[in-house]
């Protein structure tokens, strides 16, 4: 770590996906085996004249790196990234000895070259990257001017075009440059999506560790609710036979206050039995203010409308609190009073086939360059000053609209993105819902409470 408290680029902590020893180890194997066959076919089935004694040097040296691997290193040996780069650097030079003495690039293995920067671009970071591919390209130009030739059967050296060995080269060249870069922008975004996906399964288990916390608290004012009546009782009985023993009597009414004390905190946190089916169900509305609540008071009006759809019952459904329906929700509740101007509205309708939810606010709205990326992890690399004045607390990554879209799609809900209006419009020509528009449209029996739960709710319960 350097003094200024950062670390290094190649420290240990600055990959978090570290590379198997075992993996390269296998995959040189796998290049000395076909080295080795190569070498042979070329020499016994083509009769070329090789130098031998140099080709086994190249692929002794592999060997013996392999061996000094395996028994060194434990089995579980994974490498930061300053000893993955040097093992591919070592892979490269001694593919690039190997081609050297036998051909230069009039030997077609050299597109081999290749496999090193491609496994860097897909595993590394970019710096390590542009090293191996700087590398690359400049081993594979020293070897199309200097190399040692192939003879064939008859002792003549084996010559090609030189406007063939150019084109053989620029191939590799752009090779190195347009695979490194595909290479590097899939396992970037596959990195990316694995990342957001953990944030969101993580996301997910706090609010069911919230929803599961609601339970035991509905559990426990259940539980203690007998006991604290009878400790209520008898202080109450105490109290009337210590009328005349002022210091019990004052004893008496301690225990029955504190008694009566634990009532009320038990009854503020939970009113409902041990298995309370209210604490997995409830009309459309609550649930929506429920996911509205922790922003109502940021300065912003939300205001909610429930309506029924032509066909639908004009009483609203009861539907199930499933935690990441309610996470999902308050997500997409959050970015629009974040870039609301004043209000934010939010629209539940039902029919009898569907469950939609609609959240509008009246800012400026998606940008148009993003608009069609709106649900992919980190749309944008960096923060704007303005994105810091209007949401300094959160990342604005976009990331909880990815988290959202996740969880809201995995409920059943199909979802879409858009603006409430024509972004070109003036200022005086702009609807009052001007905003970022952001619909999901479950079918209602996705969403929709079964009717044997709901009727469960009224339920005679017997003395």
């Amino acid at each position: 770590m350097r003094q200024d408290g950062t670390q290094g680029i190649w420290s240990a902590e600055a990959v978090g996906n570290w590379v198997r020893l075992r993996t390269l180890i296998f995959l040189r194997w796998m290049a000395v085996i076909g080295q080795l066959a190569a070498i042979t076919v070329g020499e016994r089935w083509f009769g070329l004249q090789l130098p031998l004694g140099l080709c086994y040097l190249a692929v002794g040296t592999s060997v013996i790196a392999n061996l000094v691997s395996v028994f060194i290193f434990p089995e579980n040996k994974r490498l930061s990234e300053f000893e993955a780069l040097l093992t591919l650097l070592f892979d490269l030079a001694q593919l690039s000895f190997l081609i050297f003495v036998t051909g230069g690039l009039t030997n077609p293995f050299a597109l081999l070259i290749l496999a090193p920067v491609i496994i860097s671009a897909s595993a590394l970071g970019l710096q390590s990257t542009l090293i191996l591919s700087g590398t690359a390209i400049a081993l594979v130009s020293v070897t199309a001017f200097a190399n040692i030739p192939i003879r064939l059967a008859d002792g003549s050296d084996l010559a090609v075009p030189r406007l063939f060995e150019f084109g053989f080269w620029l191939a590799i060249v752009v090779g190195i440059a347009f695979l490194g870069l595909y290479a590097r922008r899939v396992a970037t975004e596959i990195r990316d999506m694995a990342d957001a996906l953990l944030a969101t399964q993580m996301a997910l288990a706090r609010e069911q560790k919230l929803t599961d916390l609601g339970g035991v608290v509905a559990a426990a004012a259940h539980e203690l609710g007998t006991p604290l009546a009878t400790i209520k009782l008898v202080s109450s009985e105490l109290m009337a036979e210590l009328q005349d023993k002022p210091d019990l009597l004052d004893d008496a009414k301690l225990i029955r206050d504190q008694a009566d004390r634990c009532r009320d905190i038990l009854r503020g946190m939970g009113r409902a039995g041990k298995d309370d089916l209210q604490t997995r169900q409830a009309p459309l509305g609550s649930v929506l203010k429920e996911a509205a609540e922790p922003h109502m008071l940021r300065g912003k009006q939300v205001e909610f409308t429930l309506r029924a759809l032509p066909g639908g019952s004009p009483r609203q459904p009861t539907i199930l609190r499933r935690p990441e329906i309610i996470h999902g929700l308050r997500n997409l509740i959050q970015n629009a009073v974040d870039f609301a101007h004043s209000t934010v509205w939010i629209d539940g309708e039902w029919s009898d086939s569907s469950i939609s939810i609609r959240v509008v606010d009246d800012g400026d709205g998606y940008p148009p360059h993003v608009i069609g990326r709106i649900g992919d992890p980190f749309v944008r690399a960096r923060r704007t000053e303005q994105d810091l004045t209007r949401r300094p607390e959160y990342e604005g990554m976009g990331l909880g609209l990815f988290i959202a879209k996740t969880l809201l799609e995995r409920s059943g809900a199909q979802m879409s993105f858009a603006n409430a209006a024509d972004p070109f419009l003036t200022p005086e020509e702009r609807p009052e819902r001007c905003g970022a528009l952001v619909e999901a449209v479950w079918p209602l029996a996705a969403l929709e409470a079964p009717a044997a739960a709901t009727a469960a709710l009224n339920q005679r319960f017997e003395a």
